[in-house]
Formats: structure tokens, C-alpha cells, sequence
């Protein structure tokens, strides 16, 4: 009898854990079965007021398989604790909205602006990501109208092989488009661009679980599907940078945004990172006013966003919080006057359709999700993304291990996640008497602050007016990096730092 169930459960496509640890697996999902029995232990993290927790990956499964997303006996969050946050119903609810909600993407300069799902699938790449869970995520994002970015580790044929809608990313390594030096090749770059699947092409200053941090990936490892997604020789080590070659300042990054938008025949270019130095994304944005030239997106990725392998000091402690993050730079262009046609992606840990409210509330224009994605392919979060021997064969390049992820299965539930994420997006926002996400404002989110308090996002936070930054009339804080804020470099004279420093104490 066990020897039918092993060879049932390696034959079967439906759960990755049956096909590659037949009848063990039994063990895990009979722990499933009894859920509802043991749910105060799994569901230990629910009132501690971390941003992500068993719950939400629960809610993951039900929406990426289909089931019933519902849940008996009332809320099980401590909406007494000072992290509860909620929206406020309308008592005239308004029918939902279509859920195919969607942002167009592309300024003035952009010839070929894109019409971008408001939810899409976040910047993971070929080789963190086996060659299955890459070909399942780009067939979802194909059958459900939404974008895959493909992460800094290149356009690999096997997010060619289904035609889903593409993200390109360029880091600092310049994957897929480098000469052999490892320096940006244009002409490589506009040959790859031309392909009608890259919509959009994102340029990553930083990563929100690592910013500021380059990587390696050695030689053992460079195989030669490795060497042909990356333009790298098989069998030598692989180096990302920590910073790029082709910009040393703010203005010759916008250089380098408006050059590939014309080497890529006009189609949005922006670029994406975790928020540090304050004055260091003014200095972009002041680079913007003095050239005349705007990135058509950014996206703002938080410092709570996963990676496969990071130093422990970069994962906890280095970077800016998405929330926080967000609202800086959405301020930072409202008050430069910038904002009307640059839109704003985020991510870091977003799951549900509160999630997505919320940030849409603070003044994200679309979200993007990996971890989300990573649990519809069938990830079980065992933690050996960077041991090659993931469980269920999302995080590996171990072909024995990654057989587990049946490509037409997984790529369902990638679009059914999608699908039912932003059905739920519309419910919610219809419940509190809007027509469209678009019409969030902080007022809408309240969050409770301690035990006698409750305060509107509106209150909890500074929003800038119009054009405040140029006209002097902002936030104290905001003005004096505004201050120090230099187009043509990064980096703050002291001299420059101890007078605004100075100003900013007396104001």
C-alpha cells in the first residue's frame, strides 16, 4: 500500500512536497487537515504586530488554489493592541469594481506607455529561482494580464518561453546587456529591449533586503544556462556590484534613464530602490528639475522585503521600512512639483488587499509581490533558499528537486492569486463607498496608538503640499536635506551638512 501511495504521490502534479518526499509529505498536509484544532499555535504571530505572519500565507493558499477564503468566529487580530489598523466602511457601499484594475505607466517622453496591473509579480531572479518556478510564474502572468519582473539576474529564455508581460532589470552587474568587462553594452541592450514581451525597464539602484550590499555568485555554480541568461563566462564568478559603473551622480542617472529609454525605442524606464540618505533622492529628484528629464516610475522597495542570502545585519538593520519609504519619496516629488507623471510601485511584503489599500492609501500607484507568489508555486518557507536544496523546488537549480514545480498547475495558481488578490482589492474598496483604489486617501486608514487613542494615516503623518519643497515652505525636516540636496553628487559637503544642520536646530 505505501509503495502505490509513493508512486501515486511522484506521478501526481498537483503538490510539490508529494512529488519530491513521497509519503513523508503525508505527514505535513494530515497537520493541515487538523488546522482548525491547533490553530492558537499557528497562529501564534497573529496579534504581534509584525507585518506578516501564518495567517496571511494561509490566505495565500486558499486564493492560489482556489478555495474558500473565508473564515468563522469573528477576527483573531487585537484590535486593542496599539498595531491595529483598519478602513473605515461606508454605510452607502458601492458595487465593487471590476477587478482587471489597472495604472497607465509612461511620461511625456515615453512613446510606449504601458498599461500595468495593479498587483504584478516583484523582481526575483533566474538562478535564486529555479528554471520551473520562473517558466510558472511568467505563464501565470500571461494568462492573468499582469507584469513579471524578471530581478537583476537577466531576461533568461525561460521568461521567453510563454510570452507573459516582462519587467526588465537592470543591476549593477547590466545581465543580459554587459561586455565582457562587465560595463553596459548599448548595443546589446537595445537588441534585447526591441523584444515586444519587455514592457517596461526598471533600473535597480538598491534592494530593500540588502541595500547597498553587491553580491557574488561563484564559479561552481555559473552553469551554462546561468552564463547565457547573464552574459557570463560558465564556470567563473559571477559579481553584482555594489554600485554601477554607468552613474556616479544623480544627473548622469537620469542620463542613463533617458539613454535606455531611447536604446529601448521609447518604452517606460524608471528605476527602483530602498530609500536612504534623505538628500540622496532629492539630489535625484533636483537632477530632474535641471535637466528637464523624469524617470517614467520608481518604485520604492522596503527594507522588510525577503532576498535568498543576505548578511544578518543588512536584513535586519540596514534600509528604509517600505511605509516610511513610500511616503518620503511620494513627498518628495508632490513638493518638487514632479509627481503628475512619474508613477510609484512598492513592495515589501505585501499579501493581501489591505495590504495593497493601504499603500495605495499613502500614495503608491501599484503594488508588486514576490514572497506571495513564491507560496502559490508551492514555497513552504523552509528557509534553504541559499542551500540549494529547497524542499519544493522554487529556490533551487537542482533538476531532481525542482521536477516537484509542474508548470501548468503552479502557473494557475500564480494567476488565481492575482485574480482573487485584487477581487478582494475591489470588495474592499467598494465596502468604504468608493469607485476606484485611485480614490484611497490617508484619511480613509485609522490605526489605533495606544490604549485611548485612534489617528487617521493623515494625522499619523506628513504629506507635503504642491510645489512646497521649491517654494521653502515644507517640513522642517524635509527642507533641511532639501537644503543639502545636490544634483551633481550623491555625497554632502561637511561644510554644507554643518550649516543646514545648524539651520535646521534653530528652526
Amino acid at each position: 500500500m505505501l509503495t502505490l501511495i509513493g508512486v501515486w504521490d511522484i506521478v501526481q502534479t498537483k503538490h510539490s512536497l508529494r512529488r519530491n518526499y513521497p509519503i513523508m509529505a503525508h505527514i505535513r498536509f494530515m497537520l493541515e487537515k487538523i488546522r482548525p484544532e491547533i490553530r492558537q499555535y499557528f497562529l501564534e504571530s497573529e496579534t504581534d504586530g509584525t507585518p506578516f505572519n501564518r495567517a496571511k500565507r494561509s490566505i495565500v493558499y486558499q486564493r492560489a488554489k482556489g478555495e474558500l477564503d473565508k473564515r468563522p468566529f469573528g477576527t483573531q487580530q487585537n484590535i486593542y493592541g496599539n498595531q491595529f489598523e483598519w478602513i473605515n466602511h461606508s454605510l452607502v457601499p458601492v458595487p465593487a469594481a471590476q477587478h482587471d484594475l489597472r495604472v497607465m505607466v509612461g511620461g511625456p517622453d515615453c512613446k510606449q506607455p504601458y498599461s500595468l496591473s495593479l498587483f504584478n509579480v516583484s523582481a526575483m531572479s533566474f538562478g535564486s529561482l529555479s528554471a520551473n518556478a520562473i517558466r510558472a510564474l511568467n505563464k501565470g502572468a500571461k494568462l492573468g494580464n499582469f507584469a513579471h519582473d524578471t530581478g537583476e539576474g537577466g531576461f533568461s529564455r525561460y521568461h521567453k518561453e510563454f510570452g507573459g508581460d516582462i519587467i526588465w532589470e537592470l543591476g549593477s552587474g547590466y545581465f543580459g546587456c554587459r561586455n565582457d568587462d562587465g560595463t553596459f553594452s548599448a548595443e546589446r541592450f537595445a537588441k534585447e529591449a526591441a523584444n515586444p514581451q519587455v514592457k517596461m525597464i526598471e533600473i535597480k539602484l538598491s534592494q530593500g533586503a540588502k541595500p547597498g550590499h553587491g553580491g557574488v555568485l561563484p564559479g561552481p555554480k555559473v552553469t551554462a544556462e546561468i552564463s547565457d541568461a547573464r552574459g557570463v563566462p560558465i564556470g567563473v564568478d559571477c559579481v553584482s556590484p555594489a554600485s554601477h559603473s554607468m552613474f556616479s551622480t544623480p544627473l548622469e542617472l537620469i542620463q542613463f534613464v533617458a539613454q535606455l529609454r531611447e536604446l529601448s525605442g521609447g518604452k517606460p524606464v524608471g528605476f527602483k530602490l530602498c530609500i536612504g540618505h534623505p538628500w540622496e533622492f532629492m539630489g535625484i529628484c533636483k537632477a530632474m528639475l535641471e535637466s528637464g528629464t523624469r524617470p517614467d516610475f520608481i518604485v520604492i522597495d522596503g527594507t522588510e522585503g525577503g532576498t535568498g542570502a543576505a548578511p544578518l545585519e543588512f536584513v535586519d538593520h540596514i534600509g528604509t521600512p517600505m511605509r516610511e519609504g513610500l511616503i518620503f519619496a511620494h513627498n518628495c516629488l508632490v513638493g518638487a512639483g514632479l509627481r503628475d507623471t512619474i508613477r510609484l510601485g512598492v513592495a515589501g511584503r505585501i499579501i493581501t488587499g489591505f495590504d495593497m489599500a493601504l499603500v495605495l492609501a499613502l500614495g503608491a500607484d501599484w503594488c508588486n509581490a514576490a514572497r506571495g507568489f513564491m507560496f502559490a508555486l508551492g514555497c513552504v518557507q523552509a528557509q534553504a533558499c541559499h542551500t540549494d536544496h529547497c524542499p519544493s523546488g522554487v529556490a533551487t537549480q537542482n533538476a531532481w528537486r525542482q521536477h516537484a514545480v509542474v508548470v501548468p498547475d503552479k502557473a494557475e495558481r500564480v494567476r488565481r492569486l492575482h485574480d482573487n488578490t485584487l477581487a478582494a482589492l475591489a470588495d474592499l474598496v467598494g465596502a468604504a463607498g468608493l469607485a476606484h483604489p485611485k480614490d484611497l486617501t490617508p484619511m480613509h486608514l485609522l490605526k489605533r496608538v495606544s490604549a485611548y487613542e485612534v489617528k487617521t494615516f493623515a494625522e499619523l503623518y506628513t504629506f507635503l503640499g504642491e510645489r512646497e519643497l521649491l517654494a521653502g515652505t515644507g517640513h522642517a525636516t524635509y527642507a533641511q536635506s532639501w537644503a543639502i540636496a545636490h544634483a551633481r553628487r550623491f555625497t554632502v559637503q561637511p561644510e554644507v551638512k554643518a550649516t543646514a544642520d545648524a539651520q535646521g536646530q534653530a528652526a
